[in-house]
């Protein structure tokens, strides 16, 4: 079993991969190709890891401790048994807010330089 960092600190800043299959994660249980095309239509298609990437990044959050198969799964019928199903951990939820919370400064000082508007809608 891998050693995991309890302070989300530790693991910023985030890779754009690991970001975004964070955010994939963060509202339900996901599959890798489910994963994907969350990421895909999140993106507007801009960003689409391939799924060389895809796994291999999931396989580093396994074993960091931020993300873990899920045993639940959707009825036989409706889905395909070889599908493994990923979701996060509380600690890659950590990790996902200190994130979110690093970028949203780095944000407010673009906007304080005048590098990017107040608001969306300015």
């Amino acid at each position: 079993m891998a050693f995991h960092r309890e302070d989300p600190t530790d693991y910023l800043p985030l890779t754009p991969v690991v970001l975004h299959i964070l955010l994939a994660l963060a509202d339900e249980e996901r599959h890798g190709y489910g994963i994907m095309l969350e990421i895909a239509n999140r993106t507007g298609g801009s960003f689409r890891p391939g799924s060389g990437t895809l796994y291999g990044t999931l396989k580093r959050l396994l074993s960091s401790g931020l993300a873990e198969e899920s045993g639940e799964r959707p009825a036989p019928d409706l889905d395909d048994s070889r599908r493994r199903y990923y979701r996060l951990t509380k600690l890659g939820r950590r990790v996902l807010q200190a994130e979110l919370k690093r970028l949203e400064q780095v944000v407010g000082v673009g906007r304080m330089k005048k590098l990017l508007p107040r608001s969306a809608s300015t």
